[in-house]
């Protein structure tokens, strides 16, 4: 319990205009990054490299504190930690360990670059990094991006998508989305509502591009009472309209966009499940989501995890994965609920 306390204790850190965090990786207090990296470096120099102890460091201090124990590892091992790393881990745990060694934007960013990379586009990572980041969180993401691999991320998106869904996704990426508003326009969200209708539903085809523009522009909370008074133009609610509207990775990005404007953090509960249903888990997104969220709103996760499937994620990660990776996942997920 004194550990949900502690993490319950600092929910509080990050409003700053941006959305709360809910995270399950806080700063640690009593914090010794020389002693962190001196641990490390025994660790790794051991007989059969000591996982435990990586694991134990790593998981359980902030991006800025492992910037920390980074800085003090090269000036005491005189090489950098993430070579050191690489040479002792593999596998699940060695994607783990290099994933949290990245800030959550440039983790974000490493991800929709190896989604594009090579023959074929992984669609599927590509719709969920998109389609559920925040206007906030894809700024910083543009921003690393151009640093880290010295090119445009709309470039990019350009050059791998076509179509509907390459304009959907640029669309987004553009980040030209309406800041909230205090001020509840309930005229413009009765025609946005009429206009999503007779795009779709109301019409023989679909203006894809009226569609696109409501959603990639007007705020969240505009747009939950769009879809609220979308029901009262159509028999359908609006993830039955774009089921029945459109198919492929556009329907799949547009259903992503309406689960994370109505619940984000019950989105990613059902990615998590949907990635532990077959047996054997779905590592990829398993470590995706775990990595990218677990100083955003890991916490939060969790709490709709339970809701939705009975059971806690902490349980389910148990139940499906295995040896040092179900170690390393465990300690991200911050408790069992």
């Amino acid at each position: 319990m004194a550990m949900v306390s502690e993490f319950l204790g600092q929910l509080t850190l990050a409003y700053g205009g941006c959305e709360p965090k809910f995270p399950t990786v806080v700063a640690v207090r009593d914090f010794d990054p020389a002693k962190d990296a001196a641990r490390i470096e025994t660790a790794v120099k051991t007989k059969g490299v000591d996982e435990q102890t990586i694991i134990d460091i790593l998981t359980r201090r902030s991006y800025e504190q492992r910037r920390e124990i980074a800085f003090q590892y090269e000036k005491l091992a005189k090489k950098d930690l993430i070579s050191a790393l690489k040479a002792a881990l593999s596998g699940p745990l060695e994607a783990v360990m290099l994933g949290l060694m990245k800030s959550t934007a440039q983790y974000d960013a490493f991800q929709l670059k190896a989604s594009m990379k090579g023959l074929g586009t992984d669609e599927e990572s590509l719709i969920e990094l998109v389609c559920s980041r925040s206007s906030e969180e894809l700024l910083d993401i543009k921003k690393v991006y151009k640093e880290m691999f010295k090119k445009d991320l709309e470039k990019d998106v350009a050059g791998d998508t076509s179509g509907n869904f390459a304009k959907l996704l640029l669309a987004l990426v553009q980040t030209k989305r309406d800041e909230p508003s205090n001020v509840v326009d309930y005229e413009k969200i009765d025609q946005d509502a009429r206009a999503l209708y007779e795009a779709g539903v109301q019409k023989r085809g679909t203006d894809v591009a009226v569609w696109i523009s409501i959603m990639s522009q007007r705020s969240v909370p505009h747009l939950q009472k769009v879809f609220d008074r979308y029901k009262s133009y159509s028999p359908y609610d609006m993830k039955e309209s774009i089921k029945m509207e459109v198919k492929g990775d556009l329907e799949k990005s547009f259903l992503t966009l309406v689960e994370c404007f109505e619940n984000k953090q019950l989105y990613f509960a059902s990615r998590l499940s949907d990635a532990m249903k077959s047996k054997g888990a779905k590592e990829k997104v398993l470590t995706r989501i775990l990595v990218s969220r677990c100083e955003v709103d890991l916490m939060k996760i969790r709490t709709e995890f339970k809701k939705q499937n009975g059971k806690s994620l902490y349980q389910t990660i148990a139940e499906h994965t295995k040896g040092d990776y179900q170690k390393a996942l465990l300690s991200l997920c911050g408790g069992d609920d």
